[in-house]
């Protein structure tokens, strides 16, 4: 039966909001959803991607990996992907993952058994350190999984990273691990924070980002920050090894860290006997943990059972459940977003839970607060799970006091103008519709001067609100063309802060088309529709101009992008601020569209291993230009598979099952040419 329009939407919604949390926890280190609540979106996206097969497309997040890395950064390309893992969240989970596992290695109860390691799961910032004749050379972010950032001047400030191995270490050795900052060395810069009169960081997991991404190297040097090392990436001229505890021990012969509490374990049972130990004693370590990593520690093993398009499946990820804790509900407010959308949060008496005080937190929508039926007064259960935002699970009914009234959600804004809220029909979000509402004009400016935006620096939280409350800026039209003598005359404005930020206004004016599409702050449209939008259309007055049905059919829009992005260029206010935007000279040009022959429209080719004459981007950009597609994955839908040296198993299986072509790399040239397999 296939999947329904409405549902279609959902998932396509369910793209773009996940994409977008990926973004912020990744790009920015600034998560606005708990871990709890991204993983049962992502769980939700992967059900129905698998369960409807025609609605999986290949740039869908369930296929990626972390998020591209900062233009503040230097990007560097992994010789080996960093991939993410597959999660359980509960010891069936977990017992399933185990027989799956057993099962493809055929393993029976007369057989060696398997071994599981099983680490602690660091809460910090995954990095990849790269050794070369015994010389730390570079230190990188896991970014998307194949790029990430160059943050080598930052990781040598850190005591625990030797800069130097000692004799007798391989010719190259690239170490993967985790960077984290302690609860002590959290606790003291935050000391510091408020000795200082400055914000207070919210948890180590995010001042460990914070830090560890910071332009000056000076300022990462003085935050304390640590590492643990749980991976061998690419090795030339070491020894070999047939276990993973053995290459745990190697590291910690040349000095790396590795954490202690490593064990390996021959059984199912032993490794959730593991995770619970850990759960129950998680703080008793310096540092966060939120679950455990259990891997097969046989290497030979691990090549059997391969990898799937973003995870091994060779090893998973226990994610520990989020903590709990009750107190009283003070009171429900609704505050209003970027794009108006309308979210009621809980003022809490304040209680200390997942390792943060908690005096607020968020009920979702209206639906969530009907049906969960929190009242003013209630004792509730808050859950907190190592992040920014906290949530409220429901009411703890015996202790609620007689004569409590359900909360009413409210009709009008709490913004001075006291617009209308209003509930389109067939969604769960409570929008304001007043596109002068302060607080969505303060979000959308934000959000355009950000770093997901045009990345203006030093338009920041504080400089917005102040530039509106002087009439400096109305919408993000007036900002390149903000009156800067005034800026100048202000408290607080020298000369090379103001010169900075006029710098910082001009370069914006240049920025990639795909960068100004979502900074405009259009519903549902992330970084990747915008590319796919500009990639399609390369210009700005193309896509105003174009049908809702004309962007549906660009690769990675959709309906519900295009719907949206119709809607938003059909609105007079928004085309108004478009056209301050084109007098000011900004960029609304886009990636041309490709001259080459379309000779493989339609078709859809898969590229495995390595190519002697094509990087894996390059491979996919030939295709794409040349109207294919190319996904991670083969299906029956597969035209053929490109197989370089070292290819994925999986994928050479799964295409020979199905009796798609394999081509190598002089037949993939010729399909290029000529759209033509070999007959």
């Amino acid at each position: 039966m296939p999947a329904s329009d409405e549902l279609a939407e959902r998932v396509a919604a369910l793209r773009a909001e996940v994409s977008e949390h990926d973004r912020r926890y990744h790009a920015e280190d600034a998560p606005t959803i708990s871990d709890a609540e991204y993983d049962e979106l992502v769980r939700e996206l992967r059900r129905y991607e698998e369960e409807f097969p025609e609605l999986a497309t290949p740039d869908s997040p369930t296929q990626q990996v972390g998020a591209g890395p900062s233009a503040l950064f230097t990007p560097v390309r992994h010789r080996q992907p960093m991939m993410s893992l597959d999660n359980a969240f509960a010891e069936p989970e977990l017992l399933a993952w185990g027989e799956r596992l057993e099962r493809r290695l055929g393993a029976g109860p007369d057989d060696d058994p398997v071994d599981y390691a099983c680490e602690l799961k660091i809460d910090g910032v995954a990095i990849s350190l790269l050794y070369e004749d015994g010389a730390l050379t570079q230190a990188a972010t896991r970014g998307d999984g194949r790029v990430g950032e160059d943050v080598t001047a930052n990781v040598r400030t850190i005591d625990a990273v030797p800069a130097v191995l000692p004799a007798g270490a391989p010719q190259v050795l690239e170490v993967r691990g985790e960077v984290f900052m302690g609860r002590a060395a959290f606790d003291a810069l935050n000391e510091r924070q408020a000795a200082a009169g400055e914000r207070l960081f919210v948890n180590p997991r995010n001042s460990a980002a914070g830090s560890l991404r910071q332009k000056d190297a000076a300022v990462t040097s003085g935050r304390e920050l640590a590492m643990w090392c749980y991976q061998l990436g690419e090795v030339q001229g070491g020894p070999r090894f047939t276990r993973h505890r053995e290459t745990l021990d190697f590291l910690d012969e040349l000095g790396l860290p590795v954490n202690p509490e490593v064990a390996v374990v021959p059984t199912l049972a032993e490794v959730h006997a593991y995770c619970r130990r850990w759960e129950q004693h998680r703080h008793d370590l310096d540092y966060e943990i939120d679950g455990v990593v259990v891997k097969v520690d046989d290497l030979g093993r691990r090549n059997e059972l391969g990898f799937t398009s973003r995870a091994p499946r060779w090893a998973i990820a226990y994610k520990f459940p989020p903590e709990e804790r009750t107190t009283k509900l003070l009171g429900i407010q609704v505050s209003i977003g970027r794009t108006g959308k309308a979210t009621p949060f809980a003022q809490l008496e304040p209680v200390f839970v997942g390792g943060a005080n908690v005096s607020q937190a968020t009920l979702h929508n209206q639906d969530q607060v009907r049906v969960k039926d929190v009242r003013p007064g209630d004792t509730v259960i808050v859950r907190r799970a190592g992040d920014v935002i906290p949530e409220v699970v429901g009411p703890v009914v015996a202790e609620r006091p007689e004569g409590l009234e359900p909360w009413e959600f409210p009709t009008t804004c709490p913004c001075p103008r006291g617009s209308t809220l209003v509930r389109p029909e067939g969604e769960s979000d409570t929008r304001c519709v007043d596109l002068q509402c302060p607080f969505q004009l303060h979000g959308s400016i934000e959000h355009f001067a950000s770093r997901g935006g045009l990345d203006i620096e030093g338009f920041g939280e504080q400089r917005v609100r102040l530039f509106l409350d002087l009439g400096l800026v109305h919408d993000i039209g007036d900002i390149f063309s903000i009156d800067w003598e005034r800026v100048r005359a202000l408290e607080g404005f020298g000369e090379t802060s103001v010169a900075n930020l006029q710098a910082a206004v001009e370069a914006a004016r240049s920025r990639p088309l795909p960068d100004l599409l979502v900074g405009l702050n259009i519903r549902h449209l992330g970084p990747a529709g915008a590319q796919a939008l500009a990639r399609a259309f390369g210009h700005l007055d193309r896509i105003m101009a174009a049908s809702v049905e004309e962007m549906a059919e660009a690769e990675g829009v959709g309906p519900v992008i295009a719907q949206a992005v119709h809607e938003w260029f059909a609105d007079e206010g928004h085309r108004a601020v478009i056209e301050k935007l084109r007098a000011a000279g900004v960029n609304f040009t886009g990636p041309e569209r490709s001259e080459l022959p379309q000779v493989l429209a339609g078709a859809s080719v898969v590229v495995t291993g390595t190519l002697e004459g094509y990087s894996r981007e390059d491979a996919e950009e030939a295709i794409k230009a040349r109207g294919g597609k190319s996904p991670g994955s083969v299906s029956k839908k597969t035209t053929a598979v490109v197989v370089g040296e070292g290819p994925g198993a999986s994928k050479v299986t799964k295409a020979e099952e199905l009796g798609v072509p394999l081509l190598d790399e002089a037949a993939f040239e010729h399909l290029l040419a000529t759209g033509e397999l070999p007959g």
